[in-house]
């Protein structure tokens, strides 16, 4: 039976919870909304990052912000951004790519964050 009146869809669609499959996905997408809030920015960079799937979407200034909080430090010449840190033996070159760090370096820090176990701070 189709309806075409949402109020009427929403009351056949409820299940012996009393909950309709809208309102369910309401509440999932307000806790999913709540964590993420409590993550903060970095960590959830660092996540997306570790996960490989995005390296041509992370944004330079969020890559470099990363770095940085991660208690690299940082020297710029030019267009290069070089990153060291205190017990890391590898340099991190990242360049800006019309806002966007580009996808070969993304994978350089994701190997070089994953080979020290290196983490973000709150």
């Amino acid at each position: 039976m189709i309806f075409r009146d949402s109020a009427f869809a929403d009351d056949a669609a409820k299940t012996d919870s009393g909950y309709s499959g809208t309102e369910r996905l309401r509440e999932r997408a307000e806790l999913v909304g709540k964590v993420s809030l409590r993550m903060s920015r970095h960590k959830q960079l660092l996540e997306r990052m570790i996960r490989g799937r995005s390296d041509a979407s992370i944004r330079f200034d969020d890559l470099r912000g990363l770095l940085r909080n991660m208690g690299f430090t940082e020297r710029a010449r030019g267009s290069h951004h070089i990153f060291r840190r205190e017990g890391v033996a590898e340099r991190i070159n990242l360049q800006r790519d019309d806002g966007y760090a580009k996808p070969y370096q993304v994978r350089q820090v994701r190997r070089v964050i994953l080979k020290y176990k290196l983490e973000a701070d709150e």
